[in-house]
């Protein structure tokens, strides 16, 4: 264990308390909340910390068991946070200490567990310990990050491409070397295998946890190591020919990421969790090939991760047949782990906008169905802001772009700020009720002033008032927070599983279609029917049938 660890000096309660809830991670719905567009509460056209505040009574109104906030830290803005400057401080475009730290209470008031981001693989090129280390090759802090010399040419060390475009190397002329940064070269890349990097790395997490946050998640996890002789990536030849837009997806990702010594950060993340309990870890895994598997080795002991999602989901259309490649990869894991299921986040695409040939007019629907989908699967769930209205991606013009991914790759990718538009809060009101300055950050598109907050609290039949019941009814169903789950080979468009505890089998199958399917006879034999008020399925010939992007729950036998 490192200093960080050894300096603390902690009085632990009894056993037995420590015990209680300390596992409350497995199966918890956690309510993703991009700060920056949740709610303004100072009119600057930003969201903040006290504005989170402000609307913590309605995430804690939908039944969630704790909300996960992305960075809040002191930056320069780059990347939106994403570029730490500072690990602990708030930056002041989001409010004070004094304002976190009421975040919690009132959090903890509520019953709401609250994570935070740690972005370990990088910091903003801002930092102190950037601005010492890039001072000379012998200073105190001369190997905190990852420099390599230029090869005889003058050309970078190797042919690693960053995710945002370019190389993944800028020269720094006070070295007289390379640096390394996986996205912006504004977030040059900190050394992991440097002791030094991950005990101050540990100590400011540990600033967080004294002040009371439920845990973490970490960004970016198959990020962290590369090999360190920094040989080149093969090739990856394109599908079909075609060069895509974005050059990093020409390489096979073999040394610049997934390299094993991982796991010797996992373990020191799972020993400052533990020492800390009742506190959790939940990593972002790649969606490199393999991401389903990754997160079963992530999470899969006592040393390991408690949870962890992958981007494999959000990058492309959610089918059934994705669906069930991404639980054969996880049932095929050397260790079960604890996968958490993500559809929809601040760096993908809106869900209902990523299901191809879907008319406007059936959205609602769809996005109850994903909803009733993502609370059922076996794990824990992270819900996106505004995933529980159904919002879809939003549509900006090049004007509106704020995100450097997306200005740099317009129009054949449009970058982030599509799901990142501000929270809509009352339809009828300025920028749907974000914020009273002249115009927030990013617009807020009149689709989804329509679908607010206040329009959908009156509506029995809306994705916000459909997510509240299944969350009531979720908590009273055992299976589906802890059972085992078992795959249903049924045809596509149809996705169905049983969620298995004790004696206990629990169907849920879903329709990823826009006509109505009947669900074979074998499939529902011997189910009663559950749910019918959210979800009602009609019988036609004693044959059960779902309705366009239906969902039908039953239990075995009525058990």
């Amino acid at each position: 264990m490192l200093d960080a660890l050894k300096r603390r000096q902690r009085v632990m309660a009894e056993p037995a308390l420590l015990a209680e809830g300390a596992a409350w991670w497995r199966g918890a719905v956690i309510y993703q909340i991009y700060p920056r567009s949740f709610f303004d509460s100072n009119g600057d056209g930003v969201g903040d910390l006290p504005g989170v505040v402000a609307k913590l009574d309605y995430v804690a109104s939908l039944g969630v068991d704790a909300i996960w906030l992305s960075p809040f830290f002191a930056s320069p803005m780059r990347d939106f946070g994403y570029d730490v400057a500072d690990y602990c401080a708030v930056d002041p475009l989001f409010g004070t200490l004094a304002d976190f730290d009421r975040l919690i209470r009132r959090a903890h008031a509520l019953g709401l567990k609250v994570l935070i981001d740690q972005v370990w693989g990088h910091s903003s090129d801002r930092h102190a310990w950037f601005l010492e280390s890039r001072a000379s090759r012998s200073g105190p802090r001369a190997d905190w990050y990852v420099w390599a010399d230029a090869k005889a040419d003058g050309t970078p060390p190797n042919n690693w491409l960053s995710v945002f475009g370019g190389a993944a190397w800028s020269w720094e002329p006070r070295r007289r070397q390379y640096y390394l940064h996986h996205f912006l070269p504004s977030q040059p890349q900190l050394n992991l295998r440097n002791p030094a990097v991950l005990n101050a790395l540990l100590e400011s997490s540990l600033f967080w946890l004294d002040r009371g946050v439920d845990g973490f998640r970490f960004d970016a996890l198959d990020f962290l190591m590369h090999d360190p002789m920094l040989r080149d990536n093969p090739p990856a030849p394109p599908p079909g020919g075609v060069v895509p837009a974005r050059p990093f997806g020409l390489q096979r990702h073999l040394h610049d990421m997934l390299d094993p010594d991982i796991f010797d950060i996992i373990r020191h993340i799972r020993a400052m969790t533990d020492f800390y309990p009742g506190t959790a870890s939940l990593g972002e895994v790649s969606s490199q090939d393999g991401a389903f598997a990754r997160i079963a080795e992530y999470t899969g002991g006592s040393d390991r991760l408690q949870m962890a999602y992958t981007l494999r989901l959000l990058r492309a259309e959610l089918t059934p047949a994705a669906l069930r490649e991404a639980l054969r990869e996880i049932a095929a894991g050397e260790a079960r782990g604890w996968a958490c299921w993500s559809f929809s986040n601040h760096d993908a695409m809106r869900v209902v906008s990523r299901a191809r040939d879907v008319a406007a007019g059936d959205r609602p629907a769809l996005a109850r169905m994903l909803l009733a989908l993502l609370v059922s699967l076996r794990g824990s769930v992270c819900l996106y802001q505004g995933e529980e209205l159904g919002l879809p991606e939003a549509e900006l013009g090049f004007e509106d772009l704020r995100d450097p991914f997306g200005i740099a790759f317009y129009p054949e990718f449009r970058g982030r700020d599509g799901s990142r538009t501000p929270m809509p809060w009352q339809g009828d009101a300025p920028h749907a009720g974000f914020t009273e300055a002249e115009a927030p950050w990013l617009p807020v598109p009149a689709a989804h002033a329509a679908l607010a907050v206040a329009a959908q609290e009156g509506d029995p039949r809306s994705p916000l008032n459909t997510l509240r019941r299944l969350l009531r009814w979720r908590r009273t169903q055992p299976a589906l927070r802890e059972g085992d789950l078992v795959p249903l080979d049924l045809p596509a468009p149809l996705f169905a599983f049983e969620r298995r505890l004790g004696g206990e089998r629990l169907l849920v199958c879903c329709n990823f279609s826009a006509a109505a399917q009947a669900l074979p006879a074998a499939a529902a034999a011997g189910m009663v029917p559950l749910c019918q008020e959210d979800f009602p399925v009609t019988a036609t010939g004693g044959v059960a049938v779902l309705p366009p992007f239906g969902v039908f729950f039953a239990r075995r036998g009525g058990v």
